[in-house]
């Protein structure tokens, strides 16, 4: 379920950048930044590593069937 953010106003966004701000305090927000940046790198290499595996069995299964039918 992909739920854009451009349902939140402006207003809204505030509130919720004061929340964050007063949980994990102004020194620790460029931490948790960097390290949900380093997190959406690695899923996206995980998502990467998942597509080439796929294509690799797809061109596996193709070589196989070709050599079956020959």
């Amino acid at each position: 379920m992909n739920l854009p953010i451009a349902f939140l106003q402006m207003n809204e966004i505030m509130w919720i950048a004061v929340i964050i701000l007063v949980l994990f305090g102004g020194s620790r927000i460029p931490s948790l930044m960097r390290s949900l940046g380093r997190g959406a790198g690695e899923f996206q290499k995980g998502i990467d590593e998942g597509k080439k595996l796929m294509d690799k069995a797809k061109q596996d299964a193709l070589d196989s069937d070709t050599r079956t039918e020959s």
